[in-house]
């Protein structure tokens, strides 16, 4: 798991480094631009630091030169740096109140969405592992499905990595499970009946993670959103495929996987 674990810290620092870094000196980065909103489609910015507030403005798919005037949770590199994992884990999803370069606009938008202007682009974090048994994966109306289910993928493997490490429950786990799966892979993995493990589709690992990928085919058909997951194991290359679907049952309708497929066996 060593170089899972690499991918996901540089992914963190990566993503949260360079705001708390302009809140500590004054001087981060002097423009900000869009990422990750589909050509043609528009970034909402709200009233306030979270999808209960009001849309009061929207910023394009490539616009650049925002300037970035607060962030919450408000916290500098070094405080970043004193927490530990189950307290980085407990941080809800970061919001950033932009205004646009001609200053005629304003409003909060999830980090995620903006990256340094001039820098590369990166993948922001789940934005806080949830240790408790809430809705942590509410359809969002302002983020693609697409892009909600390869995050929701990927805090599986971040959970299971961390899990390995001691860091929290594993998202296997029947009491957060839930989270992630159906009702009835949770009781599968309840029952202890699955027989390899559900990530590698074996009983041991040694070998390399990549990033969850929407199927280039057919990344959502129907209401069914297909993930695929490439990595090795011992040599040799795998893929996981994951299927998810939003749960009319779970509130918000979330979305929970509801099939997962590898070479040569599936569950449920």
């Amino acid at each position: 798991m060593r170089c899972f674990k690499a991918v996901f810290v540089v992914m963190l620092f990566s993503a949260m480094t360079p705001a708390a870094q302009a809140e500590i000196d004054g001087h981060g980065p002097d423009g900000w631009r869009v990422t990750g909103v589909r050509v043609g489609e528009v970034l909402n910015a709200r009233m306030g630091p979270g999808t209960n507030y009001p849309v009061i403005e929207t910023f394009s798919d490539d616009e650049r030169g925002l300037q970035q005037i607060t962030c919450v949770p408000f916290y500098t590199a070094a405080h970043f740096m004193a927490m530990s994992e189950t307290e980085v884990a407990a941080l809800p999803p970061r919001w950033c109140l932009m205004r646009d370069a001609a200053m005629r606009k304003a409003g909060w938008v999830s980090q995620r969405y903006i990256t340094p202007d001039g820098g590369e682009l990166f993948d922001a974090p789940v934005g806080g592992l949830s240790t408790q048994t809430s809705e942590p994966y509410a359809m969002d109306p302002d983020i693609d499905p697409v892009m909600q289910a390869e995050d929701l993928v990927r805090e599986v493997y971040e959970r299971q990595f961390r899990s390995e490490s001691g860091g929290m429950p594993s998202p296997f786990d029947p009491a957060v499970a839930g989270h992630y799966f159906t009702d009835d892979i949770v009781a599968l993995f309840a029952s202890g009946d699955i027989g390899a493990h559900p990530l590698y589709g074996s009983q041991d690992f040694d070998g390399s993670i990549g990033e969850p990928t929407a199927d280039p085919d057919s990344p959502m058909y129907r209401g069914m959103i297909t993930i695929n997951v490439d990595f090795t194991n011992f040599g040799q290359d795998q893929r996981a495929v994951f299927y998810l679907r939003a749960d009319s049952g779970k509130a918000g309708s979330a979305l929970r996987i509801f099939r997962v497929e590898h070479e040569g066996w599936s569950y449920p």
